[in-house]
């Protein structure tokens, strides 16, 4: 379609015209390119973009980086630095001026140490030292540390002032090396294999911490070399990386038992914290003591508890015996009075047939005034057992009454439930909040549980 465009020499085109179709033709052709070369009239805009010009020997292009389009290069860009930029061609319409929109902007020559990285990578990591299993765990509270890091820079310092504060009786031995430049790698590898080696100058250490602050991938490299990973997965002891900052990862990262986003995070992540665990200390012994004291007073209340179930138990069998001896004298009376019921029923049955046989008047009215007196007798029998019954009921109850929760309340005692209305037997059954009903002999009141 471009070029149908441009063959149209009969129409005549604006500015604005020719400079779009040019900047299509240039987007559609060449898309986004890595380029290298050298910056210059470098300038940060008040509106947050970057300008400059990349160029080398023969040619130049204008160059733009908008903001919040790439994260902040490590280091200021500067005139003269040789950096290789990835981005997508434009056109610049108000001035017609082609340009280079920049996406990625990396120092020359970090594509050949990436690439070396990645190689590096995928040898150790067939090799199976970057797997999880190889991992060890690091000591939970740690006597005696070696740290592998530059005497002056300050990722030492920060480590110290966190360990200082974190655990005072720490024992630490630090051996310093270089951690940049040439042969510093070897100085890392050695320094960890010393420290990893039992020697009669110090008491075997519990870990073993490398370190250093951030910088570009220039700055790491050393920790990149394979001398330092293949001594960090020979050392007997276990090995933190705590390299750059959080966005840096290094191969010694990798390696390492424990890999910590910085030096400060490092010194928290290797020992605990004295304060806290003068805290925790201090909340288990209290803790232990409850236990006790509850123990105790379930043990005490345990004893009372038997105590009153053996006198209970003796009163229990004697209301037993009554209620047993009553169900017996009732049987007996039932029985007593069936016999009656039954004796009287023939009777009645015999003499009717005798005045059915012999119907005579004098007869029949004896027999009748003998017949009520009976009646008045058999009526006459089950109240009087009744009664006797009743004393016997009202005597077992007296001694109820006497063994019964409102004597007990009446003592001074008191019996607390839930909600549901579940007595409380032990302290184990309630928690912190909870509503409580509580009797005593003259009512009831509520409470909540506070603490237990």
């Amino acid at each position: 379609m471009q070029s149908d465009f441009f063959q149209q020499t009969s129409k005549v085109l604006t500015v604005a015209e020719l400079t779009r179709a040019i900047r299509g033709t240039l987007e559609t052709r060449f898309g986004a390119v890595w380029v290298q070369g050298e910056i210059s009239n470098y300038k940060l805009h008040p509106s947050g973009h970057q300008y400059f010009t990349l160029k080398d020997q023969r040619a130049q292009i204008a160059c733009v980086i908008f903001r919040n389009t790439m994260p902040p290069f490590p280091r200021r860009l500067t005139d003269g630095a040789q950096v290789q930029v990835y981005g997508s061609l434009s056109v610049f319409e108000a001035r017609g001026q082609y340009q280079l929109s920049v996406q990625i902007l990396q120092a020359q020559g970090v594509g050949l140490l990436q690439a070396k990285f990645e190689a590096l990578k995928r040898k150790l990591e067939a090799e199976g030292l970057f797997a999880s299993e190889r991992k060890r765990a690091l000591p939970k509270f740690p006597q005696r540390i070696g740290i592998v890091t530059s005497a002056s820079g300050a990722a030492i310092s920060d480590m110290l002032n966190v360990l200082q504060r974190r655990a005072p009786a720490l024992e630490i031995l630090i051996n310093p090396v270089r951690v940049q430049g040439a042969g510093a790698a070897t100085e890392i590898a050695v320094a960890i294999r010393d420290l990893a080696t039992p020697n009669e100058l110090w008491h075997p250490l519990d870990l073993i911490v490398i370190t250093r602050g951030g910088g570009s991938i220039e700055d790491l490299w050393e920790f990149n070399e394979e001398i330092v990973a293949r001594a960090i997965a020979d050392s007997p002891i276990p090995v933190v990386s705590a390299v750059g900052h959080e966005i840096d990862f290094t191969i010694a990262d990798f390696v390492a038992d424990l890999r910590a986003p910085t030096p400060s995070a490092a010194a928290e992540l290797i020992v605990p914290d004295a304060i806290e665990l003068r805290r925790r200390t201090g909340e288990l012994a209290s803790c232990l003591d409850r236990s006790l004291r509850s123990l105790v007073a379930e043990a005490q209340q345990r004893l009372r508890s038997f105590s009153e179930r053996t006198l209970a138990r003796e009163l229990t069998q004697r209301l037993r015996d009554g209620q047993q001896k009553a169900d017996h004298a009732r049987d007996s009376l039932t029985r007593r009075l069936g016999g009656v019921l039954v004796d009287a029923r023939r009777w009645f049955e015999s003499r009717t047939q005798a005045l059915q046989s012999h119907s005579p008047l004098r007869e029949l009215s004896a027999r009748r005034e003998l017949v009520a007196l009976m009646t008045r007798r058999l009526a006459a029998i089950p109240p009087h057992a009744i009664e006797a019954a009743r004393q016997r009921f009202r005597h077992v109850d007296g001694i109820i009454r006497v063994l019964g929760p409102n004597a007990t309340l009446g003592r001074g005692y008191s019996i607390t439930s839930d909600a549901k209305g579940t007595i409380i037997r032990s302290v184990e059954t309630i928690s912190r909040g909870q509503a409580l009903t509580t009797q005593v002999t003259d009512g009831t009141f509520d409470s909540k549980v506070s603490e237990r």
